[in-house]
């Protein structure tokens, strides 16, 4: 299993070196702080996440959109520590079943790091991920499944910036969306609910 995952680390930071513009700014101080984070993996715990659900499809768009990704992931997909953290809203319901992350670098990751964070996010079908800020600097990478990001269209390959504490909300299509993302600086701040508007 760590060989694997291991694997799947070294995958998803052979993506961020597509970045552009200010998105390659970012993906270079995150590839810094990568290089300084535990080689050693601590073991980890299946979540059975109700997202899963949504692996079937992400695996299709996969295997059409990021093929190298597809064949590290499957056969850890279902196995991952895929989590949700956010408190209930009453107009998202379902949020919690259809929106979720798997770290694997990070403060509480299989690869421990203070300094950074590296994961999966993963968005069921036309599931909204509502208005959102953390103190973080986010990158995503859009892996497959095209979605709207604040309104804007961002189909596989794009790369998205968020600065600390700029609210941004996403939005996936028909088809499940799954993103890398890393966080750096303040990485140990939440994620906070923007008020409604």
């Amino acid at each position: 299993m760590s060989v694997g995952l291991a694997d799947l680390v070294r995958r998803l930071r052979d993506r961020l070196e597509r970045a552009e513009g200010p998105a390659a700014a970012e993906a270079a101080h995150v590839q810094a702080l990568l290089d300084r984070a535990s080689v050693e993996q601590t073991d980890y715990v299946a979540t059975a996440h109700p997202l899963t659900q949504h692996l079937a499809g992400t695996l299709a768009g996969l295997d059409r959109d990021a093929p190298d990704i597809a064949a590290a992931l499957r056969p850890l997909a279902e196995g991952l520590p895929w989590r949700y953290g956010y408190a209930p809203r009453d107009d998202l319901p379902d949020l919690h079943r259809n929106m979720g992350w798997a770290e694997f670098v990070g403060p509480a990751a299989p690869f421990h790091s203070d300094e950074v964070c590296l994961g999966l996010t993963l968005i069921g079908p036309h599931a909204h991920y509502a208005s959102h800020s953390h103190p973080a600097v986010e990158l995503y990478h859009v892996l497959t499944g095209a979605a709207e990001w604040n309104g804007a269209a961002r189909p596989p390959g794009a790369f998205i910036l968020h600065e600390a504490n700029q609210p941004h909300a996403m939005r996936a299509g028909a088809a499940p969306l799954l993103a890398l993302y890393t966080w750096s600086g303040d990485i140990v701040s939440p994620s906070v609910w923007n008020p409604l508007q």
